[in-house]
């Protein structure tokens, strides 16, 4: 049986898991945002055979995430985050703190991420409203988005009514009945 392509599929979270998902694909931009910009770096710091970091390197150029250009003291290149690389970083920040909190032991995390003009740790981005206060998953409701077709329309739609008639204060809904 064959590997499902993820790429093709409509849902832009399966179309990132074609470029993210691969098992050295976050390694590698870890590797960036950390600073690393040369092949031998990258192989230095991860450890990875240079046929597959070639490969991922050059995955990871083809989306768009990287961007390949000559290293101006060598006949090699650089590797270069591009704006859609970089704006992975606040999921990346968000990863590495559960991470750290899920996943290391009893020693903590192995780095700190820090903002270089005050030291202060970077913190994962939390999911607020717009007043500030917070968000969880409680506080969920799926929609269908403008891009969505008929099945998410029927999926999300019909819930997404329901529950807010559900959510709407007592005396609103009894009149709505009326």
């Amino acid at each position: 049986m064959g590997h499902t392509d993820f790429a093709s599929m409509p849902c832009p979270i399966a179309r990132s898991m074609a470029v993210l998902g691969e098992r050295w694909a976050i390694l590698l931009l870890r590797e960036a945002f950390y600073g690393s910009t040369r092949f031998d770096e990258f192989q230095r710091h991860l450890g990875i055979a240079p046929n597959i970091l070639s490969a991922r390197l050059k995955t990871l150029v083809e989306h768009g995430m990287l961007e390949r250009v000559p290293a101006p003291d060598s006949a090699r290149h650089a590797y270069h985050l591009t704006e859609k690389g970089r704006d992975f970083f606040p999921a990346f920040v968000a990863l590495k703190a559960w991470a750290d909190r899920w996943m290391t032991d009893e020693r903590g995390p192995l780095t700190l991420l820090q903002d270089k003009h005050t030291g202060a740790e970077i913190a994962a981005p939390a999911l607020a409203r717009p007043d500030g206060s917070p968000l969880t998953l409680d506080d969920l409701r799926v929609a269908p988005g403008p891009g969505a077709g008929s099945y998410l329309r029927r999926r999300f739609g019909a819930a997404a009514a329901l529950q807010a008639a559900h959510e709407q204060p007592a005396d609103e809904t009894e009149s709505s009945h009326e």
